[in-house]
């Protein structure tokens, strides 16, 4: 569909093609499980602080409802696209099906730049977005979280949009909301921990010890911030990391706790007195035992997938390796790949347990969350290498075999209506 015309979406449904070869998929079952069920795009004028008004453009892809509401994020980016957003819909299908969660895939986003914007603006342009998306949107229809430039503030404003269109108060609209409005103990931490979890499990794997390891992690937000906190609750030492406006790096190690102090003055790694300025390109290139990107799309490709030097390459962003470095990546049988759609299920997977518990209006402790957490991503972890090892292939040629098949599944027990 030329509408979803986008190299992310492209680098999808080449991901999916070769699936769908392996499980010998009939071509008529195809399209019904690659393209979106629903797509919406929406135009979103809103009063700037200086009274002019400006019309952004809104997103969002229900990639199917087959096993229950549709689940994903929402992202306030510049470069957020149609194509782009079907992608991550896509994606997050066969995540919730290979980690067994009750949903289908969906994703949102509005084209915008939110460092540039006031809180003001911001919540005009939530809530408007919001009002837009109430025909398409509820707790058994879709369900929205935070992501790339939002968070639990931007979910508290779509709660309270949709709750007062509902005429009561309505928790289980969004999930990723602030604990005081009924989210979840954990949540936010959820993407990050079980991204060290999984690492830790690969390093029993690939028979690295953890005190002796060090990690590059590129994107140092949410994801990647908690990532490498957990990993020094191992004993991984972080080397190198970035954000959107740069990297550092340190041969001996990062001190965390002082950068964090850095980070709360300036806003940024940039700048750290402890560690030397690297560029986005070498730091993804620079020698380590784990190797985590965690920030865009399509940032490990044909020019450099040669060139990186890790035992352990965790996916903590969507789709950071395109599929023809991976091509050259199945070559390379020293490095271990914990692909995205597992590596990052923890956000998910925590955001379904927040959703049951808004239900039920019966709240769990941070231990019960943590533990549930972990024990679904040890299940989806040893389903996929156990698959990965009997059919000898890569790991994410298990892991998406695993959701998709699952989805596959579902359809044809349902069947065609009419």
């Amino acid at each position: 569909m030329e509408i979803y015309n986008h190299p992310t979406f492209h680098m999808a449904c080449e991901q999916f093609d070769l699936v769908a070869d392996y499980l010998d998929i009939p071509q008529h079952q195809r399209d019904r499980l690659k393209f979106p069920k629903r797509s919406m795009t929406v135009a979103l004028p809103i009063r700037l602080d200086d009274g002019m008004v400006k019309v952004f453009t809104g997103y969002r892809v229900q990639h199917h409802l087959t096993l229950g509401p549709t689940k994903g994020g929402l992202r306030y980016h510049p470069s957020v696209t149609l194509g782009e957003v079907a992608a991550l819909a896509m994606w997050m299908s066969w995540k919730c099906a290979l980690t067994g969660l009750p949903y289908g895939g969906a994703k949102g986003g509005i084209t915008c730049d939110p460092r540039n914007m006031s809180v003001g603006e911001l919540e005009r342009l939530t809530r408007r977005f919001t009002q837009e998306m109430i025909p398409f949107i509820g707790p058994q229809i879709d369900v929205m979280a935070p992501d790339l430039g939002t968070n639990e503030q931007t979910m508290a404003w779509m709660m309270d949009t949709y709750s007062m269109h509902m005429g009561h108060t309505v928790p289980s609209i969004v999930t990723g909301k602030p604990v005081s409005l009924h989210g979840s103990l954990g949540r936010r931490e959820s993407t990050g921990r079980g991204v060290a979890y999984l690492i830790n499990r690969a390093m029993d794997v690939t028979g690295l010890t953890a005190r002796n390891a060090t990690a590059v992690v590129q994107g140092f937000g949410n994801v990647g911030s908690v990532t490498a906190y957990s990993l020094a609750k191992y004993g991984v030492k972080t080397i190198a990391l970035s954000d959107v406006n740069g990297g550092i790096y340190n041969a001996k190690g990062i001190d965390l706790w002082e950068l964090e102090k850095h980070i709360a003055k300036e806003n940024t790694v940039v700048g750290f007195s402890e560690a030397e300025p690297i560029a986005n390109g070498t730091l993804l290139l620079l020698p380590c035992d784990i190797l985590v990107p965690a920030a865009l799309e399509r940032q490990i490709t044909k020019d450099n997938a040669a060139k990186i030097k890790c035992r352990i390459l965790a996916e903590a962003a969507n789709g950071p390796t395109t599929p023809e470095a991976d091509e050259i990546l199945k070559l390379r049988d020293e490095i271990f790949i914990i692909p995205d759609i597992l590596c990052n299920s923890g956000g998910v997977i925590v955001s379904y347990f927040e959703w049951v518990q808004d239900l039920q209006s019966f709240f769990w402790t941070e231990t019960e969350v943590m533990d549930k957490l972990f024990r679904i991503m040890e299940q989806a972890f040893t389903a996929t290498l156990q698959m990965s090892r009997k059919q000898n292939f890569s790991m994410r040629m298990a892991a998406l075999s695993l959701g998709i098949k699952r989805v596959q599944e579902a359809k044809k027990l349902r069947g065609l209506f009419p």
